[in-house]
């Protein structure tokens, strides 16, 4: 079976909403869909020029599917071939071949070094920007009332589930790594109940299995919280607190301190939960006295 990305989960709104858009958005619909492999080659004028609409139409259209502009649009086509290249060297070249002017390729380590840096600091503000304070509430209440949590992150999102378990451990909640060893990914998770929480962490392309995990808790009737890249995520669908993070990248690298830092954060405010809850019942027992 093959893994759902951003991309195809895109091209799947785009179809269910067809009949629902205006003639020229018609138009753009109908170019992306028969053109997906051009549209990360391809700039915005030539795009627009051969769908026949002005460049505007194209920024009106990816407004109407929640991207701030038709570039973060073009973004989603990029990062498909990257995720399409399984080997890292093909993936550099590949991103030289869909560079501009606008976006330079770093070569030198001390080049890539500050553009990292750059852009990480980027995706940290819009993280502190993007995620809902009443989101980060409630997936923290989530979690201070669970009997236990379940962690489940698979390929490159396995390094924030393995720390996010490390933390709830140090933290004295009983928290597990569904890592599927020995390809008992259903087994680890037969147990989940109600009163559970299930952590699932993908992103585009997204692991089946961890998508099939969503959906055995979700029928176990566990609280669930995901960490995906797209609001159009199939973890989305299933979660209770959905965190959309924008990972910064390079070269068509993607880095993973956005996602670390919200983790980091679930972790901090769930200590600081447990000492006030812990002051508060140290000062009702002396009162009681």
């Amino acid at each position: 079976m093959t893994n759902p990305t951003q991309l195809s989960l895109l091209q799947d709104e785009i179809r269910r909403r067809y009949d629902t858009l205006s003639k020229r958005l018609k138009q753009v619909a109908r170019y992306i869909l028969d053109n997906s492999n051009s549209i990360a080659f391809d700039t915005v004028a030539s795009i627009a020029a051969q769908a026949s609409v002005p460049p505007s139409t194209l920024i009106r259209f990816a407004n109407a599917f929640g991207f701030s502009g038709f570039n973060e649009m073009k973004q989603v086509f990029r990062q498909h071939l990257m995720e399409e290249t399984v080997s890292y060297t093909e993936r550099a070249r590949l991103f030289r071949q869909t560079s501009t002017e606008e976006n330079a390729v770093p070569e030198k380590p001390a080049e890539i070094l500050n553009v990292f840096t750059m852009v990480n600091a980027q995706a940290l503000q819009q993280l502190a920007m993007q995620i809902s304070p009443d989101q980060l509430e409630k997936a923290v209440d989530l979690l201070n009332n669970a009997d236990t949590i379940y962690v489940i992150g698979l390929r490159r999102s396995f390094s924030v589930a393995s720390y996010l378990t490390y933390a709830l451990r140090h933290l004295e909640r009983r928290a597990f790594l569904i890592d599927g060893l020995g390809g008992m990914f259903t087994e680890q998770l037969s147990m989940v109940k109600p009163k559970d929480v299930v952590i699932a962490i993908s992103y585009s392309p997204y692991a089946q299995e961890a998508v099939d995990l969503v959906q055995l808790g979700a029928k176990q009737g566990a609280q669930q919280i995901a960490i995906t890249d797209s609001q159009v995520s199939p973890l989305a669908a299933f979660s209770d607190v959905c965190f959309v993070v924008r990972e910064a990248q390079v070269d068509g690298f993607r880095s993973q301190v956005a996602s670390m830092c919200l983790a980091q954060t679930l972790a901090v405010s769930l200590a600081l939960t447990n000492a006030r809850d812990g002051t508060v019942s140290a000062l009702n027992a002396q009162l009681a006295k």
